[in-house]
């Protein structure tokens, strides 16, 4: 075979391994790790938590895992609050080809600034970060603030794990899917 016939089966077997191997959580539980995952967020950041009051919608991640041998994935389970009820849960998912070994987690917290950022995300049948939205990835400046661009982005993502803001990972390529819970 071909490596251009080789490297979209890899992508696809990546895909399908993350997104079938991975348990299915309920919906306590997705609501449970929701709750612990916004009270860390709120913890690490005054500026992300003064941001996900004035939020739209808010959609987190509490857990997505990383991993990969040559070829990777990515694969997470969460929900979304507006007004700080839940109002749908959805996964994220992504796949990876280049030089990569190990695995990680971390958090994704997503905010809807704006109404229309909001409506386009909940009636999409499948949302690509970076095509159907750009997420401005938020990092901190000096005395924790979050640059004034960024804070006036219709939609704003954060990436953390239990030792805070993660700078250098992206919200493009993955997408975002609603699931039925």
């Amino acid at each position: 075979m071909r490596i251009k016939q080789v490297v979209p089966s890899l992508v696809l077997l990546a895909a399908f391994i993350f997104t079938t191997g991975a348990s299915a959580a309920s919906k306590e539980e997705i609501n449970a790790e929701v709750r612990e995952t916004l009270e860390n967020f709120y913890q690490q950041t005054s500026a992300g938590k003064h941001l996900a009051q004035k939020a739209e919608g808010i959609l987190v991640f509490p857990s997505v895992i990383k991993a990969g041998i040559g070829v990777g994935g990515e694969y997470g389970e969460g929900a979304l609050l507006v007004k700080g009820k839940t109002v749908a849960y959805y996964n994220i998912a992504s796949a990876s080809i280049g030089f990569q070994l190990g695995a990680q987690a971390r958090s994704q917290i997503v905010l809807f600034m704006t109404d229309s950022a909001l409506a386009k995300f909940r009636h999409s049948q499948g949302w690509k970060a970076g095509v159907d939205g750009s997420v401005a990835l938020a990092t901190l400046g000096a005395g924790g603030e979050i640059d004034t661009e960024t804070a006036r982005k219709p939609i704003i993502g954060f990436i953390f794990s239990n030792k805070g803001l993660m700078y250098n990972l992206t919200f493009e390529g993955s997408k975002i899917t609603k699931l039925d819970k």
